[in-house]
């Protein structure tokens, strides 16, 4: 059921008015909320201790992101408390709950139940009951149709993120510049049009679900302005065109799964091998590389057939893999830029100033005039313009 922008914020509204009472009763506010908020005089805050909540150690990507955060706030002098809600948001809750009632000074959140305002709205309400001001980051937090539902409603609330549709675009240019470049080695029976996989992380993930969108319409917008065919599903029986992961996650695990099975029944000896492979995440083409290697594809040696496989992240094992010639490309996601940025937001906080202060060179989310959304951009991999910093040694 659709709601407009007036009747959520109506609706928002009521529910604020309820918190207190809530919070009464389930005893979950703050002990002293007066002293987690910045101070009247714009003062630094006395024992300042920041709580980051994470979605998932074990994604590839946060990983990178959760180990360069640390080494900032060590490097500010900032304490900071770690939680991971191991994929559950009903546990990521009860972690905030319990960090407002140890007197939390910021909550750093990297939501599990993406891109979705009613899910977002509920942690907001009790850091605002609470006075804390709080960062979400990387994961989005409206749904398309809600632009501007949370961060044009709740003060001291900022988010760092991206733009969730960039990197499906970026993927497809990508995509679709290579393929033209070298059609008919990718085209490997020989009929004229390219057959692809397509790995999908989380079902409702805005993330996920543009880079599944985008990376073949704009794949097949190139192909077809250079007068080539649209690019073609290896499976004709498939309804969504393409296969996610069941986990929930972003897993190399499902996919090693997934594409096992796909070469069994669909291979050169069958005339019809998938000719590219298109991932939602760094972690889900090694997943595909890993099956294709078993199958003698992928090799990175002389002589030895490589089926395109593009990946989104930058990782390191995707770099790698890139360098050895076995992985085609990948999209850019800087997690030091992340880090850096929510740890000036944390320093702010820290000094009894505004989150965004002093930050005007960040880009902002001006189509939705959403001034407190910082959007870090995504890039086409490119390995001769220099590397990402490398953060995604697990703690």
């Amino acid at each position: 059921m659709q709601h407009t922008r007036r009747s959520s914020s109506i609706h928002r509204m009521i529910a604020m008015a309820l918190v207190p009472i809530v919070c009464l009763t389930l005893c979950t506010c703050a002990q002293n909320p007066e002293r987690n908020g910045p101070t009247a005089n714009g003062s630094p805050v006395e024992d300042f201790v920041a709580s980051i909540f994470y979605y998932d150690y074990d994604d590839v990507y946060i990983s990178s992101v959760r180990n360069a955060l640390t080494a900032d706030l060590a490097s500010k002098q900032i304490t900071y408390q770690e939680y991971d809600a191991d994929h559950d948001q009903i546990t990521q809750n009860s972690q905030i709950d319990k960090a407002i009632a140890e007197d939390a000074s910021i909550l750093i959140v990297n939501i599990v139940n993406s891109g979705s305002a009613e899910r977002t709205d509920v942690i907001c309400q009790k850091a605002s009951s609470a006075n804390i001001p709080l960062i979400f980051f990387n994961r989005p937090i409206e749904e398309d149709g809600y632009e501007g539902v949370i961060l044009n409603y709740y003060d001291n609330v900022a988010f760092v993120g991206t733009d969730s549709a960039e990197a499906g675009h970026l993927q497809g240019e990508m995509i679709g510049e290579y393929l033209t470049q070298h059609y008919d080695e990718v085209d490997l029976n020989g009929d004229g049009r390219i057959s692809y996989a397509m790995f999908k992380g989380e079902a409702a993930n805005a993330e996920a679900i543009y880079r599944t969108i985008y990376s073949v319409e704009d794949a097949n917008a190139i192909l077809k302005s250079a007068g080539y065919p649209d690019l073609v599903y290896f499976d004709p029986a498939s309804v969504d065109k393409f296969q996610l992961d069941l986990t929930g996650s972003w897993t190399k695990e499902s996919v090693v799964s997934y594409m096992t099975t796909n070469l069994v029944h669909y291979n050169e000896e069958k005339d019809n091998m998938i000719e590219l492979v298109i991932a939602n995440s760094d972690a889900m083409a090694e997943g595909a590389i890993e099956a294709l290697q078993t199958f003698g594809y992928n090799l990175g040696t002389p002589g030895s057939t490589t089926i395109p496989v593009f990946g989104v992240d930058a990782s390191a094992a995707g770099r790698e893999l890139i360098a050895k010639g076995i992985m085609t490309g990948t999209i850019a996601q800087d997690a030091q830029a992340m880090a850096d940025c929510i740890a000036q937001m944390v320093e702010n906080a820290k000094n009894g100033k505004d989150l965004l202060d002093g930050m005007d060179s960040y880009p902002r989310d001006t189509e939705f005039g959403r001034d407190r959304m910082i959007i870090l951009p995504y890039s086409i991999y490119s390995p001769q313009e220099g590397s990402i910093p490398d953060n995604s040694t697990n703690k």
